[in-house]
């Protein structure tokens, strides 16, 4: 594991200095305003965490829950320090980020070693991960670590930071360094310190730090990057205010290695509206037993663990023993807002996060696409959290474009590309798939009885219908910037890549797919006339498929496969594609994407049409790094990247992080591997595998093979994980420069946790247990199996 720290330590300021006496005078305010310009944390996070919330009778978080009073306080941690951490709404980060440094007679000690790992708690005889994480700084004595630990109060708006200290030196002392962010930004911050606490605020948002005990020991405040804080602080110089002028501030403590807590001790970070309410928060923590918070937040996440009727199944098929499985049903639940119940985010992290400006507000993945949505929304019905899956159904009007939706003018009934988890609008293109898959989950809802004929009815009138109406009449958007495009039936402003206009096969398979299902609920409740509008667009798509997506003079292998993407409905054209994030676009049959496999998932295509075999051919073909995508990795593992000629990533000719260099794009950048490919490969072995064995015998090689296979892919996914069991977006290929020390196979700074990741696995777990894809859609497969591939109705 490489050390997340990279020269953070002297990068951030803290000179190797030896430990100087006091004696110097003590400022008043600190100087240097405004200090740097802010950025926000690293996004390779090793785990995150929150308290366990339960939802009221009305599915709702409200003083009436269950576990009410309701903590909306979230945290991520690195190797060595806490990165984010949020309060309010889930993307609402109130500090960059917490850590401790060791300083000895001769200067700061640089960790030797770093590590974190979830601790394991039993329940009913079964270790389980919890979001508990021990992290560990070893020293380069050998004989000193450092360790540190977060939680946040289940009764209050406060995150709990604890150290430990073990060594036989008595000669060390331990500083606690805080960097925050109020109101979702580095800048327009005060800080000050009054008695005991510390404070920072920024409008209505407010932070009050307050240690365990309470010795005369030295805190400061200041500017991030206008002086060396710890050599102030070590020569004796303090400040107790920034004073009038607000900026990007921070705060140094030297904790106190007291005889009540033996070289250890505790931050209490308190958050509110204003000064005093995050004070009260903190002191209504400190002044109950840490034990005590730290027992309430573990139990919490236990009883969810057991609450999940069929984790111990899924379990039962994962080559980890089932860690990932457990912790990845954690991972899920704490990325879900707590003022708006069912609001499922992407991540907890911002990409690419210690490069990218934290001047404005910004969300980065902590938003709400109905697409990573639908996912997340999908993988809690597999788990058996029916309350959840449903909460997230419910959600979804919230981001249906409707007559009253801010700033729109045009048609209605799609999906917002992406929001703020209240509605706010952030991104407004027209993704077809985002649209279909609230359709598809709703009638696996229905299909499962978490929701009811008449809650099905209803949803249907209100939301469902609007969506399909809208994926077969098309028509123009009308808000914002999004004033030319007109959408048609299968033809989407942007792909699920979010970057290509046009006929895309895994956009185009959840739309079928959402047709079909609407056309059943429609047909459900008397509506006959659309159930037949809804069928027949669906058939239209089928029958086209390979006529205006699959290539067969293509320059690729044999020439024959599904393409990415193509903006008219000839594939054969060899028309040119858009830049992708920066990368000069290439001839359309250059790019292959493994989101075709969506068909055979969906059961649009079956595992073994011929357009659907020559396509894997050409998906794990040994072409040029820049249009390969399938890439193998240590102990037998397998990975695929989106797309060939993929720009969403770090630089690969400069070595630097996606858009560092002067904010943009640059034709460098490259994507890597996303660890959920590996499971969506393994839907379609799944597929492949149940079609063997209607053919074969058991013990047939050939279907010995297919097994074989599912279960590489899914310890290639286990493998994927972090030590701290989080899934990352994107994994180190091994290709171009690599100043940030990545191992191959190691997540990238992209954004770790990523909820998809989490989800896919979660499902393939599923599928394994139930021997077949579990979230395919029977009624499109029943309707499209017999139908011949290649036969266009034009």
């Amino acid at each position: 594991m490489k050390l997340i720290i990279h020269s953070a330590w002297a990068v951030l300021g803290f000179a190797l200095v030896a430990c100087a006496g006091p004696g110097a005078p003590v400022s008043n305010v600190a100087p240097g305003a405004p200090g740097a310009a802010p950025t926000w944390s690293n996004a390779e996070k090793a785990g995150i965490g929150t308290s366990y919330e339960a939802y009221d009778a009305g599915g709702q978080f409200s003083a009436t829950s269950p576990t009410a009073p309701i903590s909306k306080v979230w945290f991520s941690v690195g190797e060595d320090r806490i990165t984010e951490v949020m309060w309010g709404l889930i993307h609402e980060a109130q500090i960059r980020e917490i850590r401790y440094i060791l300083v000895g007679p001769d200067g700061v000690m640089v960790p030797d070693r770093v590590s974190v790992a979830p601790m394991q708690r039993e329940i009913d005889g079964i270790r389980h991960p919890v979001p508990l994480h021990m992290q560990r700084l070893v020293f380069e004595d050998g004989a000193t670590e450092l360790r540190a630990q977060a939680v946040t109060d289940p009764d209050n708006q406060t995150l709990i930071s604890t150290f430990q200290l073990n060594s036989d030196r008595d000669d060390l002392r331990v500083f606690a360094y805080i960097d925050p962010a109020l109101a979702n930004t580095g800048t327009d911050d005060h800080a000050w310190k009054d008695g005991a606490h510390l404070y920072a605020q920024d409008g209505d948002a407010a932070l009050a730090i307050v240690g365990s005990s309470q010795p005369n020991l030295a805190r400061s405040v200041g500017y991030v990057g206008a002086t060396d804080m710890l050599a102030d602080i070590l020569s004796g110089v303090t400040y107790d205010s920034t004073g009038d002028a607000p900026g990007n501030v921070e705060f140094m403590i030297e904790m106190s290695l007291s005889e009540s807590e033996p070289n250890g001790g505790a931050l209490y970070f308190g958050f509110g509206e204003s000064a005093e309410a995050a004070r009260a928060a903190a002191d209504a923590s400190r002044g109950k037993q840490l034990r005590a918070i730290v027992d309430d937040y573990v139990e919490g996440w236990l009883g969810y663990l057991d609450s999940l009727e069929h984790l111990p199944t899924l379990r039962a098929q994962a080559t980890d023993a089932g860690d990932l499985a457990s912790m990845s049903a954690i991972n899920l639940k704490i990325m879900e807002d707590k003022t708006y119940a069912g609001a499922l985010i992407a991540s907890l992290s911002n990409p690419w996060g210690e490069t990218a400006p934290a001047e404005q507000s910004q969300t980065g993945y902590k938003a709400v696409w109905p697409r990573d949505f639908f996912q997340v929304a999908s993988a809690f019905l597999a788990l058996g959290d029916a309350e959840t899956a449903r909460a997230a159904y419910r959600y979804l009007p919230t981001v249906q474009v409707t007559e009253d939706t801010p700033g729109n003018s045009g048609v209605t009934g799609w999906f917002l590309q992406k929001t703020h988890v209240d509605g706010e609008i952030e991104w407004v293109a027209v993704q077809q798939d985002q649209t279909a898959m609230p359709i598809m989950l709703g009638w696996q809802l229905w299909q499962a009885g978490v929701l009811s004929n008449a809650e099905i009815a209803e949803s249907y009138r209100t939301m469902l219908k609007p969506a399909a109406d809208f994926l077969v009449n098309g028509g123009r958007p009308n808000i914002l910037w999004n004033t030319a495009f007109e959408a048609s039936l299968g033809y989407t402003q942007q792909e699920r890549w979010e970057e290509q206009e046009g006929y895309s096969p895994s956009t185009i398979a959840a739309v079928i797919a959402g047709l079909v299902t609407a056309a059943d609920l429609a047909e459900r409740f008397g509506e006959t006339t659309d159930a037949a509008t809804y069928l027949a667009a669906a058939d239209r798509l089928e029958a086209n498929l390979e006529a205006w997506m699959f290539t067969t003079n293509g320059d690729l292998g044999n020439g024959s496969y599904f393409i990415r993407i193509t903006r008219n409905q000839d594939p054969n054209d060899k028309a040119m594609l858009g830049d992708n994030n920066g990368r000069p676009g290439l001839p359309e049959d250059h790019i292959i994407d493994g989101g075709v496999l969506e068909l055979v998932r969906y059961g649009v295509r079956a595992w073994d049409a011929p357009s659907i075999v020559d396509t894997l051919k050409e998906l794990d073909g040994a072409h040029e790094d820049n249009l390969r995508v399938r890439y193998e990795f240590p102990d037998d593992h397998v990975g695929w990247r989106r797309y060939g000629n993929d720009g969403y990533g770090e630089d690969g000719e400069a070595g630097t992080n996606y858009h560092e260099i002067d904010g943009g794009n640059t034709p460098g950048q490259r994507g890597r591997v996303w660890p959920f490919f590996s499971g969506e490969r393994a839907h379609y072995e799944m597929a492949r595998l149940k079609g063997l064995e209607t053919r074969f015998l058991p013990n047939h090689p050939e279907v010995t093979s297919a097994r074989l296979q599912v279960r590489r892919l899914i310890s290639s996914m286990e493998a994927f994980a972090n030590d701290g069991l989080s899934l990352p977006e994107q994994v180190w290929d091994g290709v171009g420069p690599n100043p940030f020390g990545y191992t191959l196979g190691e997540g990238t700074n992209s954004a770790t946790p990523l909820a998809w990741t989490h989800a896919e696995y979660v499902k393939l777990l599923r599928s394994v247990a139930e021997g077949a894809v579990w979230d395919r859609y029977s009624i499109v497969e029943d309707r499209y199996a017999d139908r011949p591939a290649n036969q266009s109705d034009e």
